[in-house]
């Protein structure tokens, strides 16, 4: 089991600002930070996603947040959106992956796919 994750950025404070906004949808907010070096996201009390400032570029990363239902995956997609993030595959069902597995993809201001995903069929909420 997974107790965390970090994700290099080059611009802490620009990824600050999409986080903040992207993950808000889910549940998920700020909860550390450390000036223009770290920053550390979550439900209270525990941070599980992390972005560190890193001075070269990194391998990007796919990271997925769960979400409750479809509406929130919507709602993450055109968030991240709106916060500067560039679209990498809009909400729809991915019967490739699993015949209710619903997901968005969003493109993060370092090329970072993050995700948000149900997968649960329309009407159920996801644990």
């Amino acid at each position: 089991m997974l107790d965390h994750v970090t994700i290099g950025v080059i611009d802490v404070e620009r990824s600050k600002a999409f986080y903040d906004a992207a993950l808000l949808p889910l549940g998920i907010e700020r909860l550390y930070g450390e000036g223009a070096i770290f920053a550390g996201y979550g439900i209270r009390p525990k941070a599980f996603f992390w972005i560190g400032n890193r001075d070269v570029p990194q391998t990007r990363v796919h990271v997925a947040f769960a979400a409750q239902n479809r509406a929130i995956v919507d709602q993450f997609y055109e968030v991240a959106l709106a916060a500067g993030g560039l679209d990498n595959g809009p909400p729809g069902i991915r019967p490739h992956y699993h015949p209710d597995y619903y997901g968005a993809f969003v493109l993060d201001p370092d090329g970072h796919n993050i995700e948000a995903v149900c997968r649960s069929a329309v009407g159920q909420i996801y644990p």
